[in-house]
């Protein structure tokens, strides 16, 4: 066989001795030449290589030595556009509706950490408390611009994480921050982030000062006095600054605050479920209707129903005045129109009300508490002789209304403008949730669909809505107690149990 029977283009070969021909299964190879052209060839090419190497990374690691960043353009006054685009970031968030937030106070041991959403259009803020300064407000946390209300968890992990879209129904309360409490202007600035229409031009001194990509995209970094905000420091030096897209959404806002110094929040645009307030806020809105023919007839046949069953368990859930939270339970009779309820106020612990409500009016007397007031204990049959029974007018303070309001459900259909509220869930039952309107304070009746009354609530004087929940069905023999004749005077508006 001839050498230059090869693949590729014929090539001239130096002339060599050639063997003669072999046994069966030997060849060209059998000299040993090629394998010693081919080697000597790849030497040479390997060779080439490792020098080629070698000189690129002599060249860059010269080129990393020599290179210096392209200087960033200086701070600059606002253009026309960037200056409508930083006054329109609040209608924007307005139009947006709702948005996740990052909140950072503070830093190292004194950080607390906010994660969850703002909803701007209810308005509305739940959020995770977290961090190691986050304090008694460890845990979970809703607000409206008037109310505040938590659920503290001081086991929480230190480390806050967005929390769960439906709230926890149970541990609400009503909370007041002490002054000069670091939380107070950062709940303030986040409701302060929406507006229904543009803010005036941004003052002089505001500028340009970067741009900047994010995860959402690029940004032009702002720098100037937050719009429809009185509470910034006016340090020229430590002005906020706002990350702004080319929508005029914000992203990122940097501050101090009085009270709370750095601040640092970042808006997760694409994160925007639906909120739900929690029960003491008044729960979800709803769409309110006029009721249809059936649940017309619900509502009035309600006391005939209610009398049938003559009675129920209650429990109850008050968040009264500044910082008065109540839990109580007890018994309702429709048939003897009587009332027995042991009331605690979580700030007092120790010491729990006794509630005795019938024809004759409302008597109250002191008694020990004991075991976990989250949890109540109905009070004790018969009612003690041995405590000073005091008589009052009925109905002078929030649970006092929101008792007669139960009772009453059970003696005469309600008078008022009523409204379906919404559908909604109660101890797995679905209700339909009446509003009645037109008396002194809101009430809203939850009807189940067998037409029993499971609820019933009544908007208070802080702007939240106190719970009497009801199971109806016998209830024990509740004999009066030994009571004062008369009326002794008028409680506070607020007072607690």
């Amino acid at each position: 066989m001839p050498l230059t029977a090869r693949s590729g283009p014929s090539r001239a070969l130096p002339a060599v001795a050639v063997p003669p021909p072999g046994p069966a299964g030997t060849g060209p190879d059998d000299t040993g030449l090629f394998p010693k052209v081919t080697t000597r060839r790849r030497r040479h090419l390997l060779a080439l290589l490792g020098l080629v190497a070698v000189l690129s990374a002599v060249g860059l690691v010269l080129g990393l030595l020599s290179w210096a960043p392209e200087p960033s353009a200086p701070p600059r006054a606002l253009t026309p556009v960037e200056a409508e685009r930083l006054a329109a970031v609040r209608v924007t968030n307005y139009r947006d509706l709702r948005a996740g937030v990052h909140v950072t106070i503070g830093a190292e041991q004194s950080r607390t950490e906010l994660v969850g959403w703002v909803d701007w259009s209810r308005p509305l803020l739940y959020l995770d408390v977290g961090g190691p300064g986050a304090g008694a407000e460890r845990g979970l946390l809703q607000a409206t611009p008037a109310v505040l209300v938590i659920r503290p968890d001081p086991s929480a992990v230190p480390t806050a994480a967005p929390p769960p879209l439906v709230p926890p129904a149970d541990r609400w309360r009503l909370h007041e921050l002490p002054a000069g409490h670091a939380l107070a202007p950062v709940l303030k600035l986040l409701f302060d982030l929406a507006a229904d229409r543009p803010d005036p031009a941004p003052p002089a001194g505001a500028r340009w000062v970067a741009r900047e990509t994010l995860a959402a995209g690029p940004v032009d970094v702002l720098e100037a006095a937050p719009p429809g905000s009185a509470t910034i420091e006016p340090d020229s030096d430590d002005r906020p600054r706002y990350w702004v897209d080319d929508d005029a959404r914000l992203h990122r806002l940097t501050v101090r605050l009085p009270g709370s110094g750095a601040v640092n929040v970042d808006l997760r645009r694409t994160d925007r479920p639906t909120l739900r307030p929690v029960d003491v806020l008044g729960g979800r809105p709803g769409l309110p209707r006029a009721l249809t023919a059936a649940e017309q007839t619900r509502l009035e046949r309600l006391p005939e129903r209610l009398r049938a069953h003559q009675g129920a368990t209650v429990t109850l859930t008050a968040a009264v005045g500044r910082e008065t939270n109540l839990r109580g339970a007890g018994w309702l009779s429709w048939t003897r129109r009587t009332g027995y309820l042991a009331v605690t106020d979580l700030g007092v612990p120790e010491r729990r009300t006794l509630r005795w409500r019938d024809t004759a009016g409302l008597s109250r007397a002191q008694v020990p508490a004991k075991g976990d007031p989250e949890r109540p204990e109905k009070p004790p049959l018969p009612p003690p002789a041995d405590v000073a029974w005091k008589s009052e007018r009925a109905g002078a303070d929030d649970v006092g209304v929101l008792v007669d309001a139960a009772l009453t459900a059970g003696r005469t259909a309600p008078r008022g403008t009523a409204v379906r509220l919404r559908e909604d869930a109660l101890a797995d039952r679905r209700v339909d949730v009446v509003e009645l309107r037109g008396g002194r304070n809101l009430l809203r009746y939850w009807i189940d669909r067998d037409g029993l009354l499971r609820r019933v609530e009544v908007s208070t004087g802080t702007a939240t809505w106190a719970q009497l929940d009801l199971q109806p069905g016998r209830v024990p023999t509740l004999p009066a107690p030994k009571r004062p004749t008369g009326v002794t005077g008028r409680p506070a508006a607020h007072s607690s149990g």
